[in-house]
């Protein structure tokens, strides 16, 4: 146990955050996402998990430690709904709560169609696959930077 890390934060997931460079994506999944197969293809080669949490959970608990990126429009996305696109389910609203408050914000996540949100994933740096048995519960993050204390300094 560390001081100031959210213990849902595993050994495994804690790497995988610090050893990600900007611009680089995450996949936060659900319990129906075929993380196995997907997370074979990415760059860390192996699922992580975060288990017996909903993707909201994860995802507070994730950005507590990682910057989102402020470069593009786009640093979260969801998985959309299959025939209904416009929708967002409650797992999603929760999310984009969760989103908001992190980003101190509110700027709606993008979404990405199904199939091509599992492309999108196996280009991930890594997936992590978390409780969640809501349907949609799946979400890819952009890492950012951390700027120096002083940008006067540098």
């Amino acid at each position: 146990m560390l001081k100031g890390i959210d213990p849902r934060l595993n050994a495994d997931v804690l790497h995988a955050l610090a050893a990600m460079g900007h611009g680089d994506h995450l996949i936060v999944a659900d319990a129906n996402f075929p993380v196995d197969a997907i997370a074979r293809r990415t760059t860390l080669g192996r699922p992580l998990h975060i288990d017996n949490v909903t993707s909201g959970e994860a995802i507070a608990a994730i950005l507590s430690l990682l910057p989102l990126d402020t470069f593009i429009d786009d640093a979260v996305a969801r998985m959309e709904v299959v025939g209904d696109a416009a929708s967002l389910p409650a797992v999603q609203q929760e999310v984009q709560t969760v989103v908001d408050e992190a980003r101190g914000t509110g700027s709606p996540m993008s979404a990405i169609e199904r199939f091509a949100f599992y492309e999108h994933a196996a280009a991930a740096y890594c997936v992590i696959q978390t409780g969640e048995r809501r349907f949609y519960g799946c979400f890819s993050l952009t890492k950012g930077v951390i700027g120096p204390e002083d940008a006067a300094a540098s």
